[in-house]
């Protein structure tokens, strides 16, 4: 292997190949604890979660804890909830409880189940451990109509009420937005966001950004990814390699193991059924891959 490549982009008879990347470590795991089950139908939805898609679905909180005591061997150092939306499942508390005493929490949610009780239990969560507890709440505009639109009628309010009461209950959660309008990553976008979560009183608002991923609904929105959106023939580096999410990540389900958080219904990403057996390198010959590594995309908060 040369010095400072991972892979090379041809093969000896010059078939342009895709390159893999290598698990570096094992510092985050994944768990996609609602599966594809969610109260939501968003129209950019990389999975196309909804409430009807059963093709993940909950995990146990036995499941859990086995996946927990697993990765705690493997020297795990922070864990991520998602879904669908994992405040669906029952048992997200407890699980956060045994996930924080073992490292930082971050869940992804929708913010609409956030009621007073859920977002004073969560800080009680957050009090009583030496890890912290993240909540990335997604809004997909600074204002209802850009949100709705893309999540449905009046879940703008449903959102923001669920931020005011992690607010309230003294938890800066995590904004994420993702590109579905041309302004909302740029400064302009930004700053309103930024102003909009201020007028709320959320004195210090967190923000993050996501690029579309051009799969699932979003196929259906807008377009899906072209040919020439491909790592195909690209020879990664060492330092390109460091950056990618799938370095150091991989993602659990109710079905098994996959390389990360964007690719469980893909053909292919499936690497095992426990953590051990997902320790090795991966091709990345999904277009989702092109994302993550021409805009250094990470889903890491």
């Amino acid at each position: 292997m040369t010095t400072g490549q991972v892979v090379g982009p041809t093969t000896a008879e010059g078939e342009k190949k895709f390159p893999f990347a290598p698990l570096a470590a094992l510092d985050v795991l994944w768990l996609q604890v609602a599966g594809t089950i969610c109260n939501l139908k968003c129209s950019h939805c990389f999975i196309s979660c909804s409430p009807t898609n059963h093709s993940h679905e909950m995990m146990s909180l036995a499941h859990v804890r086995s996946l927990l005591d697993e990765a705690k061997t493997l020297g795990v150092k922070e864990y991520y909830f998602t879904g669908g939306e994992p405040f669906l499942n029952r048992d997200l508390l407890i699980m956060f409880e045994v996930a924080l005493a073992q490292g930082p929490v971050s869940v992804l949610t929708n913010g609409i189940l956030i009621t007073p009780k859920v977002a004073a239990r969560l800080r009680e969560l957050s009090d009583a451990s030496e890890h912290s507890l993240d909540i990335r709440v997604s809004l997909d505009g600074y204002d209802a109509e850009t949100h709705d639109a893309i999540r449905g009628r009046g879940m703008f309010q449903r959102a923001i009420k669920g931020v005011m009461n992690l607010n309230s209950a003294g938890l800066v959660p995590v904004i994420t937005a993702a590109e579905v309008t041309d302004d909302i990553g740029a400064e302009r976008g930004r700053a309103q966001f930024l102003e909009m979560l201020k007028s709320l009183g959320v004195n210090r608002p967190r923000l993050k950004i996501l690029p579309i991923l051009r799969m699932g609904a979003e196929v259906e929105r807008t377009r899906a990814y072209q040919e020439w959106e491909s790592l195909r023939g690209h020879t990664l580096s060492e330092t390109e390699a460091a950056r990618l999410q799938c370095n150091s990540c991989r993602m659990a389900t109710s079905k098994g193991v996959y390389v990360c958080p964007l690719l469980i219904e893909q053909d292919g990403a499936r690497m095992g059924d426990r953590l051990t057996d997902t320790l090795g390198p991966f091709e990345l010959k999904h277009s989702a891959c092109f994302t993550c590594h021409s805009t250094g995309f990470s889903c890491r908060t």
